[in-house]
């Protein structure tokens, strides 16, 4: 199958590789260069725009950061064209960005108007699990284009979720990362409690991890150097998720939270710790360095 993959940075590259890799022919475009050598390394070949990638293809995929890219990247920007004005009739679009469900929504009904099937696909797992194939794909969209979808996801996933209508998985996936920022920082907080008090980490982790304090960044995402060898945190914080990003999803939870008038005094501390943080120069590290505000100097 013939599939154009918009977006090959730390998740989009290694699903992109995945798809390459289980037989499918990748062409793929990023703005970074970096970022395209890499895949190309991997066999992955390397289209000079994305809608270059996108004019043969059966199936698009995109990874991109925020709302507004989806938007111009599908409907086009500035006069220019978007996908949706080059891709080949009847393809199946797949955005498994982080976005706004009304952009999703935008998005998807002018596709579904040119006669394209689409999904929003949001992951969750991180750039470990884009690596291994093992993601969590949270659905928007009908149960047609789903099951068309369903033989590429499993090639980059593990776990496959229809969370309803076309949105429906951006709504899933931002009420997930509002709480996984919200766990960072508790367990951010224990462990520098810990250190202050002289504890061993390894040893603290391990106590809290099987403990009713248990969690996913215990378990697989530590934020202190040292405690696990492949994290963010024992590489400087390079890589994994970026904090600036972690922001956006909490603002983009906020955001929703406002217009369905819920309540998320947690959500919104939350944003406001990783707004100061991302302030202090730190919005490039991933999102488990937040422990640095929270540990004497």
């Amino acid at each position: 199958m013939n599939i154009a993959f918009i977006g090959i940075g730390n998740m989009g590259g290694p699903m992109a590789i995945n798809l390459q890799k289980a037989g499918h022919t990748v062409k793929a475009f990023d703005l970074s260069q970096a970022a395209c050598d890499a895949v190309k390394a991997e066999g992955v070949t390397v289209a000079a725009s994305a809608n270059d990638a996108a004019k043969d293809a059966e199936v698009v995929v995109s990874m991109l950061p925020a709302s507004a890219h989806v938007e111009a990247l599908y409907l086009g920007k500035d006069g220019q064209p978007g996908l949706l004005d080059v891709l080949p009739a009847g393809a199946l679009i797949i955005d498994s960005s982080t976005i706004a469900a009304a952009s999703a929504q935008k998005v998807g009904a002018a596709a579904t108007a040119k006669g394209f099937a689409f999904i929003d696909a949001p992951v969750s797992g991180g750039t470990a699990g884009a690596a291994a194939g093992t993601l969590t794909f949270m659905v928007g969209g009908d149960d047609a284009a789903l099951e068309r979808a369903r033989p590429l996801l499993e090639k980059m996933g593990a776990n496959i979720f229809h969370a309803g209508s076309v949105g429906a998985g951006q709504t899933a996936k931002i009420c997930n990362n509002m709480l996984l920022g919200i766990l960072m920082i508790g367990t951010s907080e224990a462990m520098a409690l810990g250190l202050a008090n002289g504890l061993d980490p390894k040893a603290l982790a391990e106590i809290m991890r099987r403990s009713s304090g248990g969690n996913w960044a215990l378990e697989k995402y530590n934020p202190v150097p040292g405690v696990m060898e492949t994290t963010p945190a024992s590489k400087g914080y390079a890589g994994g998720f970026g904090t600036d990003l972690m922001l956006k999803d909490l603002g983009l939870a906020q955001e929703n939270a406002m217009h369905v008038r819920a309540s998320t005094p947690l959500g919104a501390m939350a944003r406001s710790l990783y707004a100061a943080h991302s302030l202090s120069g730190k919005g490039g590290l991933d999102f488990s360095s937040i422990i640095q505000m929270l540990q004497k100097a």
